[in-house]
């Protein structure tokens, strides 16, 4: 079995990594943790000098360094849980970016976590959780609350 675990390092997918590492058995089982950084969208006017916001540069770094940390971490968990885990980190709209990579792995399942937005905030902010269990070609796993509560 091959379980994509999207992660973005809250304590929603540290959640669902534990989800993960209790409800399935290791056995057969190989475990592609991945995060998602979102692109800075922002255009720079032809008048500005490559390179003009250095601070940006520093904070794609920051997040990618975190990224990088975070499915390092859910790995850890899930081989000392006796799975084969490997990470990847990509640079992309995290919906699609989602779907692409477990298309392209060729999952069998999708486990995530779920920020449970509501109301307004779900609609200005999008469920990720929400389009990937929409849109799917394989099972999808949600964590919605701390695991074992």
């Amino acid at each position: 079995m091959k379980i994509l675990l999207a992660t973005d390092g809250s304590t929603f997918s540290e959640e669902a990594t534990k989800a993960v590492a209790s409800r399935i058995v290791p056995k057969n089982a190989e475990v592609l943790i991945l995060q998602v950084v979102e692109p800075f969208t922002f255009a720079t006017p032809p008048q500005m000098a490559p390179g003009y916001a250095p601070e940006m540069a520093e904070r794609r770094e920051a997040q990618m360094k975190e990224a990088k940390a975070s499915v390092a971490a859910a790995s850890a968990v899930l081989q000392a849980a006796g799975f084969a885990a490997s990470t990847r980190v990509v640079e992309a709209d995290p919906k699609t970016a989602i779907l692409d990579v477990a298309e392209e792995w060729r999952a069998d399942m999708i486990a995530m976590g779920s920020h449970g937005r509501k109301g307004i905030k779900k609609f200005l902010l999008g469920s990720v959780a929400e389009s990937v269990a929409r849109h799917a070609r394989c099972s999808v796993l949600i964590v919605r609350m701390p695991f074992g509560r």
